[in-house]
């Protein structure tokens, strides 16, 4: 590359901008390394050691040197190639080396192994081995797996991280030294970061007070003392100061050191952040010039958490200066990046303090998609979107079972995607442009073995591209889906029938108090207010598709805060919905693809669980024990469990044998901890009764129904991303066909009469169709929605 050539970096100082270029060729190379400062200290000083001691020790700081300038030259899987192998055959790997190879791990985002390598440091960190040449490794586990923490969204552990390395560091270390002002400035930035990223914003503000009062006079400290201010900017999202910070002329390396150090070390995630923030404060000029720099540069496509916000925003840019071809592609190409990964739930947090939201970038895509009226292209990428965001929610929450008969099979597949997946990152580390298209052929083709072996396993691990015909072609004749979806701007509805697809715009204005409003009133039993607030629904969303659909089978795939609407009791005026379509729910349009794929249950049998005994009188449900005995004498070949028999071990460990599954007992919804919603089930203690929803990843239930006859059941949390999250999706996943549940408490009575009628009915008519007809039932009883429109069914009609 020709000097001319190379991207360009600014340079800010006292009274003068500068550009400078990048040098691909030199031996140190523009990536932060977190502890840079601390690990750089770590470096001159095995260089002065070198003067002193043994020909043994002398040997073994030459080989320290060579061994740690690999990291200085990005070069981790080379370090770890080095390292791992002497740790694997036990040799002894003094702290300061297995430090190194932890800091690799984490450099090339495997945190499981970082993880293992923390612990090893950790322990050797005890038994005395602290560090050398000056140094002090004792709270480096602290700032590795803190960091680690940040970077997967987990910022309560984060910050316990930094809160115990803190108190180590006042008590243990020598405060007049430059690695205790390192290792102070690493922990209060993650606990800065984390503090702000909760919330804590008086927290935050004295991490930041912290770094502020560390001095940086004859030391290498100034780049690492104002990016870690910038970076707790950035998560407080004031990228004024964050600007100042990044851009104040005393962030530069002075005197003597500037012979070992490189400033280009820290360059691209600090120049993100210089680019950001221009961005974010006006200033779109420069930061058009600056993302585009960014893009230009060799090593950003190596670290996919940089990327796609940089590609996010350009894109923004251009769209807005009727560039939306461009837009396009940069969108396109962000999306690529995202989903290359089975499961990147982790960013660049610990880096830049900026939490990135992924699934704005589909947001964009797909309103530049329908602005410029290519509907059909729009909903591919609207499913897309929610499987990345149900595959990021998972992954970072709970683990997932590889089960069924296949199970080795498909865990082989499994492994082998994870170590094509490592692979074709590693490619992209060293830049090995020859190998690309074979790594991600190969990761390619196990995504679609692994999709064809376990279908359930596939949609919670990888994000798989079902294009619009596929799904078109597992509707019946006289069904339509309605699919909607809410962008940073517009609301839209989707309609797809076997044949046609159409699209437009709702208004979405005030959408989430309408729902709220609309559920506050239906709890008012004897009041006819929510009438009002019904109809008006009906005309924002539903009316602008009505002219679409027939009356007849509806497939709901709602988004958003729409997750929680009754859609049944939606008002078009003296009727309502559920007076002119059978409904049904799916999370998302692709899954009915999965749920296609499903073989018949051959289980005639039932397992009926009525008022589990919860040790507490006000629990007891008299009409469920009721509804259970109800249901044993509708449905042949029924187990029933009442009381104390009720348990949620007879689920785990029986609940595979039964074809149908009816819970008539109270369930709760967690919105913090969606995956701790539990069903309240008999248990020997407190908790030990809870089926939680994280519980069903682990199972494989294999059932024709799930009943829900419990309070909250349906819900789910939801986000601007659509992480929903609850019930249904897992009993889907545990290999559930169709799911009836409930999206507010109901009332014991109604519900058992609700039950009843549909259980009656389902021998001779598919599912959607016997709950409906029972809710009309109970509508007629009981008319106020209350009593009948909670219940709705996710899942297969058959």
């Amino acid at each position: 590359m020709k000097s001319e050539d190379k991207p360009l970096l600014k340079e800010r100082g006292r009274n003068r901008t500068r550009w400078t270029r990048w040098n691909p060729k030199a031996g140190k190379v523009p990536f932060r390394l977190m502890g840079a400062a601390g690990l750089l200290c770590l470096w001159v000083f095995l260089i002065g050691g070198c003067g002193a001691g043994t020909i043994k020790n002398m040997k073994t700081n030459i080989e320290d040197i060579k061994i740690s300038s690999h990291m200085q030259k990005k070069e981790h899987h080379e370090l770890i190639r080095i390292l791992q192998p002497m740790m694997d055959r036990k040799e002894p790997l003094s702290s300061f080396r297995v430090f190194l190879l932890a800091a690799a791990y984490y450099e090339v985002r495997d945190y499981e192994k970082m993880f293992r390598t923390v612990d090893i440091l950790e322990q050797q960190i005890g038994r005395g081995d602290v560090g050398g040449y000056g140094g002090n490794l004792t709270v480096y586990p602290q700032i590795l797996r803190g960091y680690a923490y940040l970077d997967l969204g987990a910022f309560d552990k984060a910050l316990a991280e930094a809160s115990k390395g803190l108190v180590v560091l006042q008590r243990d270390a020598k405060q007049d030294n430059t690695f205790f002002r390192t290792q102070l400035i690493d922990l209060s930035c993650i606990a800065g970061i984390a503090s702000a990223l909760a919330g804590k914003a008086s927290d935050a503000d004295a991490h930041l007070k912290a770094i502020e009062d560390v001095t940086t006079v004859a030391s290498i400290l100034g780049p690492e003392k104002y990016i870690a201010m910038a970076r707790i900017y950035m998560a407080k999202q004031d990228y004024g100061r964050a600007l100042a910070a990044v851009q104040n002329p005393r962030a530069k390396v002075l005197g003597l050191y500037t012979a070992f150090y490189d400033q280009t070390f820290q360059e691209l995630p600090k120049y993100f952040i210089l680019v950001k923030c221009l961005y974010e404060t006006g200033r779109e000029e420069e930061a058009k010039n600056g993302y585009d720099q960014l893009l230009g540069h060799p090593q950003i496509r190596q670290i996919g958490g940089l990327l796609w916000p940089v590609l996010l925003d350009r894109a923004r840019i251009a769209r807005r200066a009727g560039d939306a071809n461009k837009a396009e592609a940069l969108l396109k190409e962000a999306v690529e990046v995202i989903e290359k990964q089975r499961a990147s739930i982790n960013t660049e947090t610990g880096r830049i303090g900026y939490v990135g939201d992924k699934q704005a970038v589909y947001r964009e895509l797909i309103a530049l998609l329908c602005d410029a009226g290519r509907m059909a292209d729009a909903f591919e990428y609207v499913e897309r979107a929610k499987g990345r965001a149900l595959v990021d929610l998972l992954a970072a929450q709970t683990a997932i079972a590889v089960r069924g008969k296949s199970a080795a099979v498909t865990g082989r597949t499994l492994n082998r995607l994870a170590q094509a997946e490592q692979a074709e990152a590693t490619v992209a580390e060293v830049n090995d442009t020859s190998k690309t298209t074979t790594t991600r052929g190969v990761v390619l083709k196990l995504k679609k073995e692994l999709q064809a072996q376990d279908p359930e396993l596939a949609s919670v691990t990888t994000v798989m591209e079902t294009d619009i015909r596929t799904i078109q072609a597992h509707l019946q004749s006289d069904e339509a889906i309605l699919e909607y979806y809410e962008t940073e701007r517009t609301w839209y509805a989707f309609v797809l029938t076997r044949k046609h697809i159409w699209a437009t715009a709702v208004d979405g204005a005030g959408l989430v108090k309408d729902v709220q409003d609309f559920r506050q009133k239906l709890n008012r039993i004897g009041s006819t207010d929510y009438k009002t607030q019904a109809q008006a629904l009906y005309a924002k969303i539903f009316a602008p598709v009505a002219g679409w659909l027939s009356e007849g089978k509806l497939i709901i795939v709602p988004h958003g805060v729409l997750h929680y609407l009754p859609f049944g009791a939606l008002l078009s005026g003296k009727e309502f919905l559920i007076d002119r379509h059978q409904l049904r729910i799916l999370p998302s349009a692709s899954i009915l693809v999965i749920l296609a794929g499903k073989g018949s249950i051959d289980k005639p049998s039932a397992l009926i669980l009525g008022n589990p005994d919860l040790k507490n009188p006000s629990y007891d449900l008299k009409f469920a024990e009721q509804e259970a005995l109800s249901l044993s004498r509708i449905i042949p070949q029924a187990t029933v469990l009442l009381r104390d028999h009720a348990r949620a071990d007879v689920i785990r460990e029986k609940g595979h044998q039964f074809g149908i599954l009816h819970f008539a007992a109270h369930g709760v919804f967690d919105p913090e901890n969606p995956l701790g919603s539990a069903l309240l089930l008999a248990g020997n203690g407190p908790e030990q009764g809870f089926l939680k929803a994280g519980d069903l990843y682990q199972l494989r239930l294999d059932s024709d129904l799930i009943t829900l006859s419990a309070c909250e059941t349906a819900l789910s949390v939801v986000s601007k991303g659509d992480d929903v999250i609850g019930f249904t999706r897992g009993f889907l996943f545990a290999g559930a066909r169709s799911i009836v549940s409930s999206l507010w408490k109901v009332d014991d009575q109604a519900t058992r009469d609700l039950m009843v009628a549909f259980y009656e009915r389902l021998p001779r008519m598919d599912k959607d169709k016997a709950l409906r007809e029972a809710q009309l039932q109970i509508k007629k009883q009981y008319p106020h929605p209350f009593y009948w429109a909670a219940f709705q069914l996710t899942g297969l009609p058959k």
